[in-house]
């Protein structure tokens, strides 16, 4: 058995563990990241962002879907087999792990493939894959990073091909012409309108009445009804009883009596932390009544010098926010200078078409009693997206009604995840509405939706005075 000392040991290596360790590498300390999984990069790199985004990239340029515009809703949906999706998908996953272990390697990081569990709050055993421990490792500090998996509970009959999770998803092995979708979070939204983009008839089922309830209620509607034109059908109000594979198909029976059938079903009903085997109450670490790990502002768990960060502990769970969790972590473990995590960031949702938002939403500000105005700018008003195809969007920018400043900007569309950043930045300098107006913005592009929205609820306040 090998005895191990490090500064830092990072268990998982997704996004908040390969920046926790780069970040500790940097400031001159010795770093060992434990994996339990073949390929490095965690859920994020091997299951979750990077093939669902790759998977929604290859199918919106195979079929080539924003064409259809051009040639009116009746064009026929180009077919797309799982092999040409497969082949994009496995290029960028090769790519993706080869620049990781680069900068694994550049900073010198030991990458230690195994099952981690703590022995104490200092220690921690490595169990290679025939169960027995290879490693004893001692550390000063410890980041927890092993990310979440599916809440998938045991009554639900999940196989390889039928009754899938979103893990499981990835692996089938052809288009299927039906499918319902359990679950109208962000994960379920996602990929229900992928494959609803392939020709795949979709049905999301909710116990909410409509889809991404932490959207602004404006832009949900705005994705319900653009989902629809692509053929996706929302059920809300409806709890799932009993879930049975009957030969080639899935049945579910929901709590109204109701029952639907469909080839296959995705189940996206939520998720929980990915600690099964870490013994982390050996270390004094233990879960809320969620099912997460507790941390203070500092990332730090009830053990001082045992961190935790990235969907480990729970909401926002975006792989952005964890990347950014895992660098504050290691600078506070080793007093390099640091600051609390940001109180606004972007949001990024890669449904067909995708969301983004920053700020505020209308329901929040009603609720906190602003004085609130709106400025809209509808994609068909834009140059651009008339050029590239006329596909449904709009910017909405939410504003104080006095001060003029920027409370919430909230972008559905083309280009969304991209064109946030002008709007978070402005908000982080605590601009006002006329501050897009004063600006000049290249022609023809997504961005001018800012100015168009600021002249639009410009205009309204000056009216009203």
């Amino acid at each position: 058995m090998e005895e191990l000392q490090a500064d830092l040991v990072v268990v998982g290596s997704g996004p908040a563990g390969q920046k926790a360790a780069i970040q500790a590498a940097k400031l001159g300390k010795s770093v060992i990241v434990i994996e339990r999984d073949a390929y490095l990069g965690g859920a994020s790199l091997n299951s979750g962002t990077i093939p669902s985004k790759s998977l929604r990239e290859a199918i919106l340029d195979l079929t080539d879907f924003y064409k259809r515009s051009f040639y009116g809703t009746t064009s026929e949906i180009k077919k797309v087999s799982i092999n040409d999706l497969n082949y994009r998908l496995n290029k960028v996953l090769e790519e993706q792990r080869a620049i990781l272990q680069r900068q694994f390697d550049k900073n010198k990081i030991r990458v230690i493939h195994g099952s981690a569990s703590f022995a104490s709050s200092s220690r921690m055993t490595v169990t290679d894959n025939s169960g027995k421990i290879s490693q004893n490792v001692q550390f000063d500090f410890c980041l927890i990073s092993t990310g979440s998996k599916p809440r998938n509970p045991i009554h639900v009959p999940f196989d390889a091909d039928k009754v899938l999770d979103s893990t499981r998803l990835l692996s089938i092995d052809h288009v299927p012409k039906t499918m319902l979708v359990l679950g109208g979070g962000i994960i379920g939204a996602e990929y229900a309108s992928f494959f609803a983009a392939l020709g795949t008839t979709v049905t999301v089922i909710d116990k909410r009445d409509h889809l991404l309830p932490l959207l602004d209620k404006e832009i949900g509607l705005h994705l319900q009804k653009a989902l629809s034109e692509i053929g996706m059908k929302v059920l809300g109000n409806k709890e799932p009883e009993k879930i049975t594979r009957v030969n080639d198909h899935v049945e579910v029976t929901f709590k109204d009596g109701t029952v639907e059938t469909a080839e296959v079903m995705l189940y996206a009903l939520g998720r929980e932390a990915n600690v099964d085997t870490l013994q982390i109450d050996k270390a004094g670490v233990s879960l809320d009544k969620r099912g997460y790990i507790p941390v203070n502002a500092l990332f730090q768990t009830a053990t001082p010098n045992i961190y935790a960060a990235g969907d480990v502990i729970g909401p926002p769970s975006l792989a952005a926010t964890s990347m950014e969790q895992g660098r504050l972590a290691a600078r506070h473990a080793f007093g390099a200078q640091t600051h609390h995590f940001p109180t606004f960031y972007p949001i990024g949702i890669y449904t067909i078409p995708e969301i983004s938002s920053c700020g505020y939403t209308e329901e929040q500000l009603k609720e906190l009693g602003f004085r609130y105005e709106i400025g809209r700018a509808y994609y068909y008003e834009i140059a651009r997206n008339l050029i590239v195809g006329n596909d449904p969007g709009m910017f909405k920018i939410l504003f104080h009604a006095d001060t003029l400043e920027i409370l919430g900007i909230h972008i559905i569309g083309r280009a969304a995840t991209e064109v946030i950043h002008i709007g978070q930045v402005a908000m982080s300098f605590n601009a006002r509405i006329d501050y897009f107006i004063d600006q000049v913005f290249n022609y023809p592009t997504y961005a001018e939706g800012y100015r168009i929205a600021a002249l639009n609820g410009f205009n309204k306040i000056k009216h009203k005075k």
